[in-house]
């Protein structure tokens, strides 16, 4: 995974700093929203919000914030290797629903690639931005690698999942009622494929079932996305 070139000036210090901060910025919030469940003071949420403020505020630099906040980043390679544990720990729940599972990766892979294409087209977005939206309805481990092997920016790919997953967490229970769905298989499949992660943490609010499917869901989405990046290139191309 490449990354942008860093000045030389940017002090070793100043990173550290604003990698701290970005941590214990996540730990407050985590424990935040542990005392007060509310969906607008989640993690993921806050924290990005209190650092674009602070990042603004202090007129800092992306290269700066970025210099030593990467290593936070290239922990996401690492974290899709311990995806293999919950697979396993969730073996019986894919023998038990194979169909739905498959429907949910499915349908979140095409949905997801397809919309992010007639978006694109439809804001007439250049074709690097399109490139980088196109895998924004996986989880970030899969969607930085997808969008880097596109030709796209894997660090705004990051950005369009977390918008992606932060719209799916604060609509998606509402729009499942509206649409009939109670099934909690069909609410964790519907969460995982379309919202990943962040869609991921609300299922697991909402029942264990919810959030095993949504796991589920969410780990095959991403693996058959990158499996499937270079035929999605050259269709692109």
């Amino acid at each position: 995974m490449s990354h942008p070139a860093l000045p030389a000036a940017t002090p070793l210090w100043i990173g550290l700093v604003w990698l701290l901060t970005t941590v214990l910025l996540y730990v407050g919030a985590k424990r935040l929203f542990l005392r007060r469940p509310r969906i607008w003071l989640s993690p993921i949420l806050v924290t990005p919000i209190v650092l674009l403020a602070l990042v603004l505020a202090t007129g800092t630099t992306y290269e700066a914030y970025w210099s030593q906040s990467r290593w936070l980043t290239w922990l996401l390679g690492p974290a899709t290797v311990a995806f293999a544990l919950p697979i396993y720990q969730q073996r019986h729940v894919i023998a038990r629903y194979p169909l739905t599972l498959a429907a949910g990766v499915v349908t979140g892979v095409v949905v997801g690639v397809g919309s992010s294409w007639l978006l694109s087209l439809w804001l007439d977005l250049p074709r690097e931005v399109m490139l980088t939206l196109l895998p924004r309805s996986v989880s970030s481990p899969f969607a930085m690698p997808a969008a880097q092997a596109l030709g796209g920016q894997p660090e705004l790919a990051v950005l369009a999942v977390l918008v992606t997953g932060v719209f799916g967490m604060l609509v998606g229970q509402g729009w499942l009622w509206w649409a009939g769905i109670r099934h909690p298989v069909s609410e964790g499949a519907a969460f995982g494929a379309g919202a990943h992660g962040v869609g991921t943490a609300k299922a697991w609010q909402m029942g264990p079932q919810q959030g095993a499917i949504s796991s589920l869901v969410m780990i095959f989405s991403g693996v058959v996305l990158v499996l499937l990046t270079p035929l999605l290139a050259r269709l692109v191309a």
